[in-house]
């Protein structure tokens, strides 16, 4: 049984319900390297569920960053503000990998983070993304 063979996708999928969290953290890795658009789907839902174990949360959000579509950036982006460290993190490095303009403002919200690794993790995803501070001056500048 392949990971991207249907009736696998459907094992993870129910693993991702089980009570056992353990199972659950395992499933979204298994979910995140099987991909497909039921995964992706999945994965979005696990990271934006503030029931969910944090654990799964952020390895969902770390799996939407390699699984790479854009139709995650806004639940990362929702996700930038979940409790724990694990996955405003995790957001935050999927966000520069999806490099979809629309993470800049919450990236920039998290760089004034007090805590220096949230700092440093907003920091590193603007930079993926190209960001230089010149669009946030031009956008000042014509609203002037």
């Amino acid at each position: 049984m392949s990971e991207s063979d249907p009736a696998a996708i459907k094992q993870f999928l129910t693993e991702l319900r089980d009570f056992n969290k353990e199972k659950r953290r395992t499933a979204v890795m298994k979910l995140g390297m099987a991909g497909g658009p039921e995964a992706i789907t999945a994965l979005m839902m696990a990271v934006q569920n503030r029931n969910e174990d944090l654990i799964v949360r952020g390895r969902a959000a770390l799996m939407l960053g390699q699984l790479g579509d854009t139709r995650a950036v806004m639940p990362l982006i929702k996700a930038l503000d979940a409790p724990g460290l694990q996955t405003p993190l995790n957001a935050a490095q999927a966000l520069g990998k999806l490099g979809d303009v629309r993470a800049i403002k919450p990236l920039l919200m998290m760089a004034g983070s007090p805590d220096a690794k949230f700092r440093a993790a907003a920091l590193e995803a603007l930079e993926r993304l190209g960001y230089t501070g010149e669009e946030t001056h031009r956008q000042e500048m014509s609203e002037a």
